[in-house]
């Protein structure tokens, strides 16, 4: 299992057997570089894992993906990296990095 120090993960389930994961980080400047290191680590493993299937669900694909970053006041970092995924995608990444729900 992959350890995330900064990213908090939440999980919802939607319709049709999509789920969607929400893996968030709020902080400082200093820590800005170490959230997106960690953002990239859940995108690399997303796109080794499952490289043909990104997209929308609806269109039979397995994960897709959103990456959201503001600034406030040029000090704090919220990061917020949604992914949708399809049962087998969400049971892999579990396994792979854990569920640390808020």
């Amino acid at each position: 299992m992959s350890a995330l120090h900064y990213l908090t993960i939440d999980l919802s389930e939607g319709a049709e057997g999509v789920t969607t994961v929400e893996a968030m980080a709020s902080t400082s400047a200093e820590h800005h570089a170490a959230v997106m290191a960690e953002v990239q680590q859940v995108l690399d493993w997303a796109w080794h894992r499952f490289p043909q299937t990104h997209g929308p669900a609806d269109e039979g694909m397995d994960w897709d993906h959103d990456l959201q970053v503001t600034v406030e006041d040029g000090l704090w970092h919220a990061v917020t990296l949604t992914l949708t995924g399809s049962q087998r995608f969400v049971d892999e990444f579990l396994a792979t990095f854990g569920n640390s729900q808020t």
